[in-house]
């Protein structure tokens, strides 16, 4: 009977912490450190990108961050999938569509280039962002709950990614950030652009990188 009470509340604890669980993407250009006895994330500045993933099981989360912007506190309450911006810099994402190569649009004309280029300078102004744009504006020590789907793909800023297989004939959930400076630089590369129409398959006009930012207004608008 002991025995049968222990396994039931041993039962009753692990459905209680796998049904409050968080999965949190701690982005960071310098390494990050989480302290789960403080419940506090820390990171210095750096160079490039950094991130760690951190799975907390619980129905509320109180978390203390010290960032190269200084301190702050977070309450995450809801489940599901969070990016923390621990960085000095503002993140910028959206669900994407990864299709593959031969189905995206090669030819662009100068007004369809002049329209994603103000899409994007909307982007960075924070407009027409939200949670049911599935569009994300994350400033510094901050965290944004981004998909309910623990499983979901997070590419984070200054990753080369441009395809993702399909799981059981379904596209994945995928989801791109970058940060505001690397929109801020796409936008001002494109607008070098606007006076030409270019082929994208044959032109050296606009690298990869380039192209995929410009793919990533037709996911958002």
């Amino acid at each position: 009977m002991r025995n049968s009470a222990i396994l039931l509340f041993a039962f009753v604890v692990l459905s209680s912490c796998s049904g409050s669980l968080k999965r949190i993407y701690v982005m960071s250009k310098g390494p990050s450190k989480y302290d789960e006895a403080a419940k506090t994330i820390t990171a210095k500045d750096g160079n490039g990108h950094e991130e760690k993933v951190i799975n907390i099981s619980s129905s509320e989360v109180a978390l203390k961050l010290n960032g190269p912007t200084g301190e702050a506190a977070i309450n995450l309450k809801e489940n599901g999938l969070y990016v923390l911006n621990i960085k000095n810099d503002t993140i910028i994402g959206s669900l994407q569509n990864y299709v593959s190569t031969k189905n995206q649009k090669d030819i662009m004309s100068q007004d369809e280039l002049k329209v994603k280029i103000d899409s994007l300078q909307q982007l960075v102004a924070a407009k027409n962002v939200s949670a049911a744009n599935h569009n994300f504006f994350i400033l510094p020590n901050q965290a944004v709950k981004i998909t309910d789907n623990l499983e979901a793909i997070v590419v984070g800023p200054f990753h080369q990614m441009t395809t993702a297989e399909k799981v059981d004939g379904k596209a994945p959930e995928v989801y791109r950030f970058y940060s505001i400076r690397e929109i801020r630089e796409t936008i001002i590369k494109l607008e070098g652009f606007i006076r030409r129409v270019y082929n994208c398959s044959t032109s050296k006009i606009i690298r990869e990188q380039d192209r995929i930012h410009v793919h990533l207004l037709v996911c958002i608008y």
